[in-house]
């Protein structure tokens, strides 16, 4: 296995100076049963999958969307399903609860709950990214940063804040929803290749990092209170 020589935390400005790194393979909008039918047959047979959801962003407090869109990538082919004009199908709710098939994603609690209001399920052999990069020594738990510190490369966020219900995606918007379900993939796959820390100096590095993250609060605190005076 490879040595572990992951640095801990990166600065935003850093990443921002990385070359930017997106999802190259064939992309594959899934709107309609039959499409649905063949996409989760191909992805059943997969070991592991990226997986990652997008919503329509609310600017009005209190008004929320339903999912708009979920991405499930293979290292060569990302498939978008369009739940506006789909719905959320059994086929690939029940590929969700597949335990043959594994599932890696970042903050899966959030999509998971968005999907189950629109059609109940039991995700199962899933992998959140967020519970295992700080046994390898990742404390940043954004995806741009983990996937910046694991490659030293930039995947962009530029269309996050786009409308994900558009009946056609722009380029730009089917390269950004796959390149986000792929990155986890990617990291996922590099981590199984890489040495965990040992359990002794991941609580070292653990605490250490948490008393860095107080004095900055600390320090963030003191300033604001200064500014106010």
């Amino acid at each position: 296995m490879k040595e572990n020589r992951f640095i801990h935390r990166i600065d935003k400005e850093v990443v921002n100076q990385l070359p930017v790194v997106s999802f190259q393979g064939e992309v594959i909008v899934v709107r309609t049963k039959s499409q649905a039918t063949a996409a989760v047959k191909y992805l059943r047979t997969q070991q592991y999958v990226g997986i990652d959801t997008e919503t329509r962003p609310s600017f009005i407090h209190g008004v929320h969307y339903p999912t708009s869109l979920v991405q499930i990538a293979t290292e060569q082919r990302c498939y978008l399903f369009q739940l506006k004009y789909l719905g959320f199908p059994k086929e690939l709710a029940d590929l969700l609860s597949n335990a043959e098939v594994c599932k890696v994603g970042l903050a899966l609690r959030d999509d998971w709950h968005g999907l189950n209001r629109m059609r109940p399920f039991v995700a199962r052999n899933c992998v959140e990214l967020q519970s295992i990069v700080p046994r390898y020594g990742i404390f940043d738990l954004g995806l741009q940063k983990v996937f910046a510190i694991v490659f030293s490369q930039k995947i962009s966020k530029n269309q996050q804040l786009t409308n994900w219900e558009n009946e056609v995606l722009t380029e730009d918007q089917a390269r950004y929803a796959s390149t986000d379900a792929w990155a986890t993939l990617l990291i996922y796959k590099e981590l199984l290749l890489t040495k965990p820390l040992p359990e002794e100096e991941y609580k070292r590095l653990k605490e250490e990092d948490l008393q860095q993250l107080r004095e900055h609060q600390q320090q963030m605190q003191a300033l604001a209170k200064n500014n106010k005076s």
